[in-house]
């Protein structure tokens, strides 16, 4: 039987990612609360979710659409967050953000009639949200601690794993405060084994090290395009990369480095919203 969930990378092939569309929620978030810059315009950002989304099957990812109402939720459209996906099956987390609560069971509902099992679930002080969770290889995944993750989210994480996965620590700078989104992934996408695309600026100097002691080169993202996420790049497969569009710098870089690179628009479901490509999407299985 042909499994249809896992793969611990973040640039294998794209086989299998949930998505969610835009809804009444997203239009209507107040900018103060979310922390978005503007309230998105629901029209516009379903059009540029659509258009998104058909990139996606183009590459022949198959859809699954995260559709669960859930009231005053706006950022529930950035379904990468809630749950992590490894070789075991969903492991349900707990947001770090207190307005997101709830929307890890309503994702591990559609995770589970799609087929894929619920491994655990984080509960207590655990804190995690997968924008902090990025797999450097299969059997070791780096763990931001923020404001969004802690050291408790991510001892749990050690016990729901499957054997063998070592989880290292890397702690994020306040930059911002509490209020703003800062994810392990706003500073680092890979975008192949041994290819990233990152804001040095504002990494532990301890985590560049690991990344070169790896063998990781990176692509370094300008001042000017953090600020409109250059960092935050999906891998559609092997340096196969989707990217907000408006960042020509990076792009030419990572062309350059010898990837294919699409863009897409999101004005109204990135520039306003504090989320990229990455964070639009749950993949689910990879090759």
């Amino acid at each position: 039987m042909t499994k249809s969930y896992g793969g611990q990378t973040m640039w294998g092939p794209l086989r299998r990612v949930v998505v969610r569309r835009p809804d009444a929620a997203f239009g209507a978030a107040d900018p103060a609360r979310w922390h978005y810059t503007e309230r998105p315009n629901l029209t516009a950002a379903c059009g540029e979710h659509q258009a998104f989304v058909e990139t996606l099957m183009q590459t022949g990812a198959e859809i699954v659409f995260h559709d669960e109402p859930l009231a005053d939720h706006a950022d529930a459209i950035f379904c990468h967050d809630p749950v992590l996906v490894a070789d075991n099956g969903a492991i349900l987390l707990r947001m770090g953000k207190p307005l997101r609560r709830g929307e890890e069971e309503a994702l591990g509902r559609t995770l589970a009639g799609a087929g894929v099992p619920i491994a655990g679930r984080l509960d207590g002080d655990a804190l995690a949200e997968s924008g902090d969770l990025m797999w450097l290889d299969p059997s070791t995944l780096a763990a931001g601690i923020g404001f969004r993750t802690n050291e408790a989210g991510i001892e749990s994480l050690r016990r729901l794993l499957p054997a063998g996965v070592r989880v290292l620590p890397v702690p994020l700078p306040y930059f911002q405060g509490p209020e703003s989104c800062l994810h392990l992934m706003s500073l680092i996408s890979m975008v192949d084994r041994d290819l990233a695309v990152g804001y040095p600026t504002l990494m532990p100097v301890t985590f560049v090290q690991e990344l070169e002691r790896r063998g990781i080169a990176l692509v370094e993202v300008s001042d000017r395009e953090f600020l409109t996420m250059a960092t935050n790049v999906l891998a559609l497969a092997p340096r196969h990369c989707l990217m907000l569009e408006g960042n020509p710098e990076t792009q030419a870089k990572l062309e350059r480095a010898g990837c294919l690179v699409r863009t897409y628009r999101g004005r109204e479901l990135s520039l306003k919203a504090e989320g990229g490509a990455t964070c639009l999407t749950r993949p689910v299985l990879r090759g």
